[in-house]
């Protein structure tokens, strides 16, 4: 079989999230990447939209465009648009901070009571 990919794909085992506006959101396991595509797996067959989907990739802190270009069961071939096109997942950390903090204050405050400060 002839090698029609511009890249190599590093072959990795990161978790991802496919969406796009005509499906919820679905899990995936990502197989291999390069900086032009990857190979996509679902635990099921996968039903995804002909054109476009995002795909979001938590260990890289990156969210892709990309177009579907084969697709064989539950896995899937894509390539990804234009880099200036990407942008990074919404981050929850600030939020997660903020719970932190209020949850640290919380049982600093129990502590000073039993200790009867």
């Amino acid at each position: 079989m002839d090698e029609r990919r511009k890249d190599v794909r590093d072959k990795v085992i990161f978790g991802g999230v496919a969406s796009s506006d005509t499906i919820t959101p679905k899990d995936c396991v990502v197989r291999d990447i390069s900086e032009h595509g990857a190979r996509i797996e679902f635990k099921t067959v996968a039903r995804l939209p002909k054109d476009q989907i995002s795909l979001a990739i938590a260990r890289k802190g990156k969210s892709f465009l990309a177009r579907i270009v084969w697709w064989r069961d539950n896995i899937v071939g894509v390539a990804f648009t234009d880099p200036a096109d990407q942008v990074a997942p919404p981050s929850d950390l600030e939020e997660r901070l903020r719970k932190s903090e209020k949850k640290k204050r919380q049982l600093q405050r129990k502590i000073n009571d039993l200790l009867g400060q």
